[in-house]
């Protein structure tokens, strides 16, 4: 597996992010707006301490590359893609956005490879989510890919 993105990577090349999104949960005047900020403002070394011990949630989705497609309304280039169709273990699919620092890596995002997404579960301060339940914002921190045994 290649590691072709993680978020510490993704904002050191914009750190204007970090200020925003903690400006967003330190802002009183937007009671549904933003991160709850439970386990530290965002990218903090707070933040990423309950990451590392588990104190802030995290999910892994693994699955195989069953197809690529583009998503969205913005006009693209011939066959550029920015979504991927996965299938997990349990058979079912999901749809996720390809992420990669460099052109080259998304190149790798073909039917067949597999791809593990690591994300942070952070609480919103909106609260409760439709089922009820809490109300996460789902934020990439790492993605990895196979690499040289997709179908051709």
């Amino acid at each position: 597996m290649k590691t072709v993105y993680t978020l510490a990577g993704a904002l050191a090349r914009d750190p204007g992010r970090v200020a925003k999104t903690r400006a967003l949960t330190l802002d009183e005047s937007r009671p549904h707006m933003g991160l709850k900020g439970s386990h530290g403002l965002f990218a903090s070394a707070e933040w990423w301490d309950s990451i590392a011990a588990g104190r802030l949630l995290t999910q892994t989705v693994t699955g195989s590359i069953e197809r690529t497609s583009f998503a969205g309304q913005d006009s693209r280039r011939g066959d550029q893609v920015n979504s991927v169709t996965l299938r997990l273990a349990d058979g079912s699919t999901v749809d996720e956005s390809i992420y990669a620092h460099h052109s080259q890596d998304s190149r790798l995002f073909v039917p067949g490879a597999t791809v593990t997404m690591v994300y942070a579960l952070d609480e919103l301060k909106a609260q409760a989510a439709a089922d009820g339940g809490v109300n996460y914002a789902r934020t990439v921190l790492e993605v990895a890919i196979s690499v040289g045994n997709a179908r051709e």
